[in-house]
């Protein structure tokens, strides 16, 4: 099936890579075990991957394989379904908080604008940013930050690149470990573009989920500030008796300033970090290494595309918590599988093929098209001239005769 590069409605593109003969021979030795998972992936949780014809910025091909996995399981091993962190009981306390405050401030919110006290489109609107924050926070704490499975190989990215000349196993999970990736020893893996572990998320923050961590930031600070903003509105600028508080209200609006306050200045520093890290190129566990090294002016690392950390399925989608969709998903997370390289230069194959027989088919238009016309025109006047002739010197042939397969006609078809 041929598509189009404006249907983004698909998982992880990426382009291709020609895959080595030794890649090659290890996914070859394992394709029995191959067609059994295979089918048992397309069964239960099928994902479609349009992947990309090299030299060609129209054609894409599907990848019907789904390499995660499909068990209803919570852990941060490679066969645990939902990807949660168990091993660190601080950071499930303290991701625990953040749902609880949020949740307080929109009850608070709620119960002023029920006493009239607050307009109802206003309640409405920061319920919604509450409702959008706690959205990107679990998106962030259930989302693979990126983590690099034992089958990993190096991805044509890398392998042609100047910048990495040299390979890296990690000691703890003995696989290859892609540049800018850290080992977690909290989540015990190997994470993608690895920035740092935040406990208020209860998980890492890599490639994988670093839309949602910073959509939750954005969400948060909105919040923060709105809710500061109509609390000083009412307390400076209103002197009406709708802007006088209930004793039990005015307790509960001095509790929750304090934490949009905190949670103000914390998410400002957050975001300036974040910032920092996509246009220096650099997260921040390496700008720590290279300030303690004292060596972060001779750092080469470029500056993060957009779209490697919002996908490319459009702008709208850059504000909502869903899941990015890569247009180089091997060059984003900075790995492939044997597996997946295998599948690509079965299914590349598979789709040129496809592309030629469409050229073949497709119907000629402008001159080629009148050309065709009038060669058509032409063997329509042959072939009345020829019949005239016959009937008048007597030889016309039974009309029940197939002119295709008539020899010698002038302007007629040859039989197939």
């Amino acid at each position: 099936v041929i598509i189009t590069h404006n249907n983004n409605n698909y998982n992880n593109t990426r382009r291709s890579s020609t895959p080595t003969a030794a890649v090659v021979a290890v996914a070859a030795a394992t394709a029995a075990s191959e067609r059994v998972r295979m089918a048992l992936h397309q069964m239960f949780s099928p994902i479609i991957t349009p992947r990309k014809i090299p030299n060609d910025h129209d054609i894409y091909y599907l990848d019907p394989y789904n390499d995660l996995p499909w068990n209803c399981s919570f852990g941060t091993r490679e066969d645990n379904g939902i990807w949660m962190n168990r091993r660190d009981q601080p950071g499930t306390i303290m991701s625990f908080l953040v749902w609880l405050l949020i949740v307080y401030s929109g009850v608070t919110v709620t119960l002023l604008a029920q006493a009239d006290n607050l307009p109802p489109a206003l309640a409405i609107v920061y319920c919604t940013v509450c409702a959008l924050s706690l959205a990107s926070h679990a998106k962030t704490m259930f989302t693979d930050p990126g983590s690099i499975p034992q089958s990993a190989v190096p991805c044509h990215f890398h392998t042609h690149t100047n910048r990495t000349s040299t390979h890296t196993m990690c000691a703890h999970c003995q696989s290859y470990k892609p540049p800018d990736s850290h080992h977690c020893r909290i989540c015990n893996r190997c994470i993608s573009h690895m920035d740092h572990h935040c406990p208020w998320m209860n998980n890492c923050v890599g490639a994988g989920n670093l839309k949602h961590f910073i959509l939750f930031l954005c969400y948060t600070w909105i919040g923060s500030a709105f809710a500061l903003l109509i609390f000083s509105w009412n307390y400076f600028l209103c002197g009406t008796e709708d802007c006088m508080f209930s004793i039990v209200l005015v307790q509960l609006v001095r509790f929750m300033t304090m934490i949009c306050i905190g949670a103000l200045l914390f998410t400002s520093s957050m975001i300036m970090n974040v910032t920092y890290g996509i246009l220096t190129g650099i997260g921040t566990i390496d700008r720590l290494k290279k300030k303690a090294n004292d060596t972060v002016y001779l750092s080469d690392e470029e500056p993060m595309d957009l779209k490697d950390v919002f996908g490319v399925s459009g702008y709208w989608t850059w504000c909502l918590p869903i899941d990015p969709v890569f247009e180089d998903y091997d060059r984003v997370m900075g790995y492939s599988t044997p597996q997946r390289l295998l599948r690509e230069h079965r299914s590349m194959a598979d789709a040129a093929k496809q592309k030629n027989r469409n050229k073949m088919m497709m119907p000629m238009t402008g001159n080629g098209q009148k050309q065709q016309q009038q060669q058509q025109r032409r063997r329509n006047i042959d072939y009345d001239d020829d019949d005239d002739e016959e009937a008048a010197s007597g030889t016309a042939q039974d009309p029940f005769r197939s002119k295709r397969s008539s020899p010698g006609r002038r302007g007629g078809y040859e039989q197939i």
